[in-house]
């Protein structure tokens, strides 16, 4: 097995969002040809916007494979049912669902929306605002959490002591949750282009595992803005099974547009080893 336990599975596939913005025939293609990859049980399912079913069923083979899907529905859970009757005669392995809590939505009002949801992970988009708390006693035992860590503005992006706090809650009530948006790196950085401040992947992989430890919130942001990228994955790698169980169980995957990029980085940071006889991380698609 060339993918560790402590990243397997870590990056689902969201090479139709931005900055990637992948034609839909291209993402579906690419996910699909990974199939057998050295590399393959890094990724998670293909993420896709309910926008996408129509479209869907002309691009799936049918030779009996069917799609690891995710199913996002960013104006929230009203528009499940009409998905998931879509979904029905498609060849594809639902494995998760992402609802965004639409703004004019109060928490108990979007509970009861997505009361019926199927028998598979929900991710529930928690906003950034002060239904958070309400949202988060709502949805533990029952659903899990999707955070927003970065986007196309500065302010899209929560600082440390905000993601560091969020982290710790969802850690204290014992729901798992999943990241999208600004993950662009495996470590803390500054972007060159645009001048943002970027959480990296492995950074909030430790900073979970140190409040699952009983690390303070503040050790947890202080992890979060770590940039020294063999420091973190050196202790990342020393970590024993149980907790890299533990650590991977809370902090389940995160949305990415491109797989080349993350695993480029964790091949340079020696936390994935590439085939000697192969070509490393070429050949990888977003």
């Amino acid at each position: 097995m060339r993918i560790p336990a402590v990243v397997r599975n870590l990056c689902d596939d969201a090479a139709v969002f931005p900055p990637g913005l992948a034609p839909l025939p291209d993402a579906v293609r690419a996910y699909l040809d990974r199939a057998g990859a050295w590399y393959e049980d890094l990724v998670g399912p293909l993420v896709l916007a309910a926008k996408a079913l129509p479209e869907l069923g002309a691009l799936l083979p049918d030779d009996g494979r069917r799609l690891p899907l995710s199913l996002t529905l960013p104006d929230g859970p009203a528009g499940l049912p009409g998905a998931l009757a879509e979904l029905a005669p498609l060849p594809v392995d639902l494995r998760s669902i992402e609802v965004a809590v639409p703004a004019e939505l109060g928490s108990r009002e979007f509970l009861t929306q997505l009361d019926g949801a199927p028998d598979v992970d929900v991710y529930v988009e928690i906003p950034r605002d002060d239904r958070r708390p309400e949202l988060l006693d709502g949805i533990a035992g029952r659903y899990r959490a999707k955070f927003r860590t970065g986007g196309v503005r500065a302010e899209m992006y929560p600082d440390e002591a905000e993601l560091a706090a969020a982290v710790a809650a969802v850690v204290a009530a014992g729901i798992p949750f999943k990241a999208t948006a600004g993950l662009h790196h495996a470590v803390r950085n500054t972007d060159p282009e645009t001048g943002f401040e970027q959480h990296g992947f492995l950074n909030l992989l430790l900073a979970t595992d140190s409040l699952l430890a009983g690390g303070s919130t503040e050790n947890a942001a202080v992890l979060l803005a770590e940039r020294d990228g063999a420091k973190i994955a050196g202790t990342l790698a020393a970590l024993g099974p149980e907790r890299v169980a533990a650590a991977r169980a809370a902090f389940t995957s995160f949305g990415t547009c491109s797989i080349t990029d993350p695993l480029t980085e964790l091949v340079e940071l020696g936390l994935v080893t590439a085939p000697r006889s192969g070509a490393g991380t070429e050949g990888t698609t977003a």
